[in-house]
């Protein structure tokens, strides 16, 4: 029985033996080849991925060096416009400052002007009324010479005492 038993086994080891290599070549020739394919498919997908994800990584950074360029360039920029807006307002009023004193000066000097051509108008009036009083008191003086000669002594002092110029 053993024997029976042996035989058994060893025909029932070789039976699922070649059931065995047949689902093997069956799987092999009809299974493997999809789920392979449809692996390798995965794969090559999964690969893809991974490029286009390293491509936009990349394209991230290239990204961020030209914004962080464009925002250096901005700022350099601004910079720039605030030092040339300084230095135009500073011009202004660099410019108005002089011009303020232009006109002061122009101010200043017509003043001068009038007065000087004030002062000169009031020594001209003052020698016309003095030429007045003069000839007023020549005038006198010849009447009252021609007149007495005691009155004409007694007029020019009298005149004198009037004629006190201050």
């Amino acid at each position: 029985m053993e024997k029976l038993i042996e035989q058994f086994s060893l025909g029932l080891f070789f039976w699922q033996l070649i059931l065995f290599i047949a689902l093997v070549l069956l799987l092999q020739k009809f299974a493997w080849k999809p789920i392979l394919n449809s692996v390798n498919e995965r794969e090559k997908g999964i690969k893809n991925a991974l490029d286009e994800a390293e491509n936009a990584r990349k394209e991230m950074q290239n990204l961020n060096a030209d914004n962080e360029r464009i925002l250096k360039e901005a700022r350099a920029q601004r910079d720039t416009l605030l030092k040339e807006a300084r230095e135009m307002k500073e011009g202004i009023i660099s410019e108005a400052k002089n011009e303020a004193q232009v006109q002061a000066a122009k101010i200043v000097e017509q003043a001068q002007a009038t007065i000087e051509a004030e002062k000169q108008a009031a020594i001209t009036d003052l020698k016309n009324q003095v030429a007045e009083l003069s000839v007023g008191i020549a005038e006198k003086v010849v009447r009252g010479e021609l007149a007495d000669k005691n009155k004409q002594t007694k007029l020019v002092e009298e005149l004198l005492k009037e004629v006190t110029i201050s």
